[in-house]
């Protein structure tokens, strides 16, 4: 397998930098993720890192060396994270909950497939084009071209119907696998960078520039037109290579040196000082088992 990948993050106008992101991969599988700490609860950046720390955990385990059902995996990593928040609010006598959004992206056999929950974007670029994008779970996104619920909703993006770390059951969805070409691009941003470029620009850069001067350059348009109030700005964009390609750019990773059993990860496992003992394996191995108990149990319920 080979990508090149650049990742950024700034803090824009806020006072911290709730966003997380990183990604990992072993020889025949990559994993790209972001979550954005959502303000107005506590803690949203502690709600991002567990996200971050639990996904990857799980991603550790289950991918030897690639992960066998991208839809299941996901599944499974979506909701170990929400538990994970809810258990560390549960700890920490929190009267409203941390609260995060989630997206990410696992390539692997020549094909990748996503998952989001909230408002973080995926883009998905091809030969000029944008081939897919993901929808926003806000009312807003949901509304489309009605101008009456617009109206109704006072033009406000912000207001999500879902996200980790809620009291309900998050809503996410899964796409793919969708088949990569060479030179496919890949960008997973936080509402920072959408908010304030659209999605024509997006595309644009995405397709004109190389990847490690399109990402910072789109970084920096968000936080001109964002202005002093600008939000936190991340992105990881992500372009897919053959692993006959040849050209070699700045942040190109091939894994075809790389063992079976060898695992690398940008996720901090540390980085923030609060609940940094809820994700032992212990903690994760009991989500995991609850979890697929709560799966059978449906399963169960389903049959005539």
């Amino acid at each position: 397998m080979k990508f090149s990948v650049f990742q950024i993050s700034r803090k824009g106008g806020r006072e911290k930098n709730e966003d997380r992101h990183g990604y990992c991969y072993t020889k025949s599988s990559g994993l790209f993720m972001l979550a954005d700490g959502m303000g107005g609860h506590p803690d949203g950046e502690v709600a991002a890192q567990i996200a971050l720390q639990t996904v990857t955990a799980l991603y550790q385990k289950e991918a030897t060396p690639s992960v066998k059902d991208a839809a299941a995996f996901f599944n499974l990593a979506i909701l170990s994270a929400h538990r994970q928040i809810l258990r560390y609010a549960a700890e920490k006598g929190l009267l409203d909950t941390p609260r995060t959004t989630f997206v990410a992206a696992l390539m692997q056999d020549g094909a990748v497939s996503w998952v989001h929950c909230g408002d973080s974007r995926l883009y998905f670029v091809r030969e000029g084009e944008l081939l897919a994008r993901t929808r926003d779970h806000s009312y807003l996104e949901q509304a489309g071209n009605d101008k009456a619920k617009i109206a109704a909703l006072g033009m406000n993006r912000n207001v999500l119907f879902t996200c980790l770390g809620s009291p309900v059951r998050p809503v996410f969805d899964v796409t793919g696998p969708v088949a990569l070409k060479e030179g496919d691009r890949l960008m997973i941003c936080s509402d920072g960078l959408w908010g304030s470029i659209d999605d024509a620009e997006i595309v644009y850069e995405l397709s004109h520039k190389r990847l490690n001067d399109a990402t910072p350059d789109l970084v920096e348009t968000a936080l001109r037109k964002g202005g002093s109030h600008c939000d936190n700005v991340t992105v990881i964009a992500v372009e897919w290579e053959t692993p006959d390609s040849f050209e070699s750019t700045r942040g190109s990773i091939s894994t075809q040196m790389m063992e079976d059993g060898v695992f690398a990860s940008t996720v901090q496992a540390g980085g923030f000082e609060p609940g940094a003992d809820d994700l032992d394996d212990e903690a994760i191995e009991r989500s995991i088992a609850e979890i697929n108990d709560a799966i059978r149990r449906s399963a169960a319920v389903r049959k005539p």
